[in-house]
């Protein structure tokens, strides 16, 4: 007799699932999901392809500047990317919906060109250094280490090492 009441009380009650995908369902608060990359942030380290644990992230060399490319269907959303990305360039986003005809597969893709910009010392072409990188790095900014920040490394090294005998970056 306690199977028919169980029975009858579940039928009352409803559902105890979420109704997806016919309804909207919770996402929980510290769900990693699709990847969202900002090429303005990158400074080209190539630290998020070093620790890609599903080779899903590939840097390449172009005229443009430097090429972008994760596959989200290799990405294994274990956050790695995110968490030593020093400038925050690739953020983890909240959404998971990622299903997709199989046709499509290929364009699952997230890209971004991190523009090269000339040297103000030498004009060769380098991925200038961020913002937040420098407030992260120098604990806030002045005028002469922004000026830095736009100068290749061996201009950089020779004009901090005149700033610093002339007494200009402390």
């Amino acid at each position: 007799m306690g199977i028919v009441k169980l029975l009858f009380r579940n039928l009352l009650k409803g559902p105890s699932t979420d109704p997806f995908p016919f309804g909207d369902t919770f996402t929980p608060k510290a769900l990693r999901g699709r990847i969202e990359f900002d090429a303005s942030r990158c400074t080209g380290c190539r630290m998020c392809e070093y620790v890609c644990a599903g080779g899903a992230i590939r840097f390449q060399e172009t005229d443009a500047g430097l090429k972008f490319h994760l596959w989200h269907n290799s990405c294994a959303f274990c956050g790695l990317c995110e968490h030593y990305c020093v400038p925050g360039a690739i953020e983890m986003t909240q959404d998971w919906h990622l299903a997709h005809p199989q046709q499509e597969k290929y364009t699952m893709v997230e890209q971004g060109v991190v523009r090269r910009l000339p040297c103000e010392g030498c004009r060769t072409a380098m991925v200038p250094t961020t913002e937040r990188l420098i407030g992260r790095a120098y604990a806030g900014s002045n005028a002469a280490i922004e000026s830095l920040s736009r100068l290749c490394p061996d201009c950089r090294r020779q004009r901090s090492a005149r700033q610093l005998t002339k007494g200009e970056l402390l």
